[in-house]
């Protein structure tokens, strides 16, 4: 009954490739047995526990057991089913943060190469067409030398004490659940992701500054950070879940030699391309002038909106596309069917450590270091 579960559901189901075939759906028995019999599973394939439907799954016919797990719960939980579920030589499809710290992400990163298996971490916001679209206009120099980068992201969902009326605000702002951050923890390690995803940039050193401004909140809930990139280029990243009034007010600006882009998640089926030296464009979703990875993630014509959904399930289609070729022995081209991996997810990881190790310091800046 969690919003993200649900996302996860739909944007999996939205192409016709995954089959929800079975799920330990909740940490309360009734619960679980409940949701599965709502979503039409099988009796037997219901499970009550984590480790139950690994276990079980396993022992199944390799053609009758599930192929993958997706794993959508809270930050502190994320760990031990995605260890388990590769040791068990299931694919892993994993909720950001990748997991609670950064020594369990490495950990993973190295079960992943001990087994070769995939494991897909789901950073939505690199599923929109014209996110994809930003990455290779800067890939093939379109603005020239990339000179500084602004990111984002405002909410203001948390701008009250609600700790005690949601149970998402409840387990987002405490510390053994969500991490030692909760703000760059939950939003702004999707505002690093996609800085470096679209600036195709390193983050090198940075030097942050956290909040809590909700008096008796015991994580912060508001922050900045200076970036320092691989290339030379500096970048501010700002987030905030305290912002009164602001939805989910995600967006980002590159500047290179040659011009600039622009991209607002609550306008997402635009890019805007500011030049240097001729009039203002915007790009729109849904266009043949797109490159190939453009329309390739764009599922309907120009004029016809897409969303948050659509981008979760790009991701969704690209990972069973890359699923189903290993399976079969195919090939995928994996320049246009790409999702982020566990290496984006032991980077934000590192965001997290490095600028709480910022804030904590009397010096500011610090090297980013994993």
């Amino acid at each position: 009954d969690a919003f993200i579960g649900a996302i996860h559901r739909h944007a999996a189901n939205m192409d016709g490739k995954i089959e929800l075939v079975c799920g330990a759906l909740s940490i309360n028995k009734d619960i679980a047995i409940e949701s599965g019999r709502s979503l039409f599973l099988p009796e037997d394939r219901i499970y009550t526990s984590f480790e139950e439907m690994l276990e079980k799954e396993a022992a199944l016919p390799e053609d009758k057991r599930m192929d993958f797990v997706t794993i959508v719960t809270p930050n502190f939980a994320h760990f031990a089913p995605a260890m388990m579920a590769l040791e068990k030589g299931f694919h892993v499809v994993i909720e950001k943060p990748i997991t609670l710290s950064l020594e369990e992400a490495i950990a993973l990163d190295q079960k992943v190469q001990e087994t070769g298996l995939i494991l897909c971490l789901t950073h939505t916001y690199t599923g929109y067409p014209l996110v994809k679209e930003a990455r290779k206009m800067i890939q093939d120099g379109k603005i020239g030398k990339v000179r500084k980068v602004y990111v984002e992201y405002t909410q203001g969902w948390l701008s009250r004490l609600t700790e005690r009326e949601s149970a998402g605000a409840a387990w987002r702002t405490d510390p053994k659940k969500s991490g030692k951050s909760g703000v760059m923890g939950d939003i702004g390690t999707h505002a690093f992701n996609l800085a470096e995803y679209i600036s195709g940039l390193e983050v090198t050193e940075l030097c942050s500054s956290l909040n809590v401004v909700v008096e008796n909140r015991a994580l912060d809930d508001d922050g900045a950070v200076l970036l320092k990139f691989n290339s030379g280029a500096t970048g501010v990243l700002m987030a905030t879940q305290i912002a009164a009034g602001e939805e989910n007010n995600l967006k980002i600006r590159i500047y290179g030699e040659l011009g600039g882009i622009e991209w607002h998640q609550q306008e997402p089926n635009s890019l805007i391309i500011k030049w240097l030296d001729k009039p203002m464009e915007t790009y729109r979703a849904g266009t043949g002038y797109l490159s190939d990875i453009g329309r390739q993630n764009t599922r309907t014509p120009g004029g016809h909106p897409e969303g948050y959904l659509e981008a979760f399930a790009n991701i969704y289609r690209n990972f069973a596309a890359t699923l189903a070729a290993r399976i079969d022995g195919s090939s995928v081209n994996s320049d246009v069917v790409e999702f982020p991996s566990v290496r984006e997810g032991i980077r934000g990881m590192a965001f997290i450590e490095n600028v709480v190790k910022s804030n904590e310091s009397t010096e500011k800046w610090v090297k980013y270091e994993i």
